[in-house]
């Protein structure tokens, strides 16, 4: 009930237009901070907050998170959908939560945002954990093509296959090339694990039964998603070689991916693992996209032990 309560006392005041940036924050201020930037463009950390949040706080950290402007629960109306904005906004949660430094959770495509952020801003970064994070964007699109065209011919769906031909002949910096990989992607369960774990199931089902949730994670951000694109041209990044240069300045790194995740080979997972050094990154089995999720029983142990002050 006290739960529900402060859900009904939250939502509401999120949602007002003067509070252009949705976050919360959970645990204890001097804990070491913790900041989880969600993936999209216009997705919201919602699922992480609802999860996994508490879960850090209670092992010891003061965890913020929070939905970039114009996206999630975060007002539209002054967004502009660039690095330059969203720079600036992450600097201000700092400044509201009275952090020098933190470590960033990036989650997927919110891997490019705090790897960019740490390499214009080293000195507020403690640490980087990339969790089921971009990093080549064109190799992840060949993953799915690849992946896809098996997986076609496998079943003899002669029908996308001839969809898939013409997916290829696309400019596979454009748009439309990058909203057909992901398309396939999702009709093939490339986001799920097939074999989900029963703590897994039952955080899915307290997901599914929050309304609020629901209705942000049904509903497209095509704004978010077209206009990042048009200020970013994000479908031409690969963030290995600033992954490289940070982690040569001595910033830690550390990554989990999930073996089920289709927009990840297990090239692209190796070369990050190399970059991160030994016991820096975990593969997880029974885990796909959203791994926090389907795999929590690992991915707390894991911040826990790599985020401890003498661990590098």
């Amino acid at each position: 009930m006290k739960y529900l309560l402060t859900l009904l006392l939250l939502f509401p005041a999120a949602w007002l237009p003067a509070q252009s940036i949705y976050s919360k924050a959970f645990g204890q201020p001097g804990n070491p901070a913790l900041i989880f930037i969600h993936g999209g463009p216009g997705s919201s950390a919602m699922a992480f907050e609802l999860t996994t949040a508490q879960r850090l706080a209670d092992s010891g950290f003061y965890v913020i998170a929070y939905d970039r402007r114009g996206e999630g629960r975060s007002a539209a109306d002054s967004a502009q959908y660039n690095f330059t904005q969203t720079f600036a906004d992450l600097e201000n949660l700092y400044h509201q939560y009275h952090l020098q430094k933190a470590t960033l959770l990036a989650m997927s495509f919110g891997g490019i945002v705090a790897t960019r952020f740490a390499v214009q801003h080293p000195d507020q970064v403690q640490r980087l954990v990339l969790i089921s994070a971009l990093l080549n964007l064109q190799e992840t699109y060949q993953t799915i093509l690849r992946s896809s065209r098996a997986h076609y011919m496998a079943t003899h769906d002669t029908a996308r296959l001839h969809a898939l031909d013409t997916v290829e002949r696309l400019d596979p910096y454009s748009m439309a090339f990058r909203k057909a990989c992901f398309r396939n992607a999702s009709q093939n369960g490339y986001f799920a694990t097939p074999q989900p774990t029963a703590q897994a199931r039952a955080l899915y089902r307290q997901l599914d039964s929050n309304a609020t949730y629901q209705r942000i994670s049904g509903t497209q951000n095509d704004r978010a998603i077209n206009t990042f694109f048009e200020t970013e041209h994000y479908t031409h990044i690969n963030i290995l070689p600033d992954l490289r240069r940070l982690t040569a300045a001595g910033m830690p790194l550390y990554a989990l991916y999930g073996k089920d995740d289709g927009l990840y080979s297990p090239a692209q997972v190796a070369a990050v693992a190399k970059i991160a050094g030994k016991g820096h990154l975990q593969y997880l089995e029974h885990a796909s996209h959203t791994l926090f999720i389907d795999r929590q029983d690992a991915f707390v142990p894991a911040l826990v032990t790599w985020l401890q002050p003498h661990h590098q």
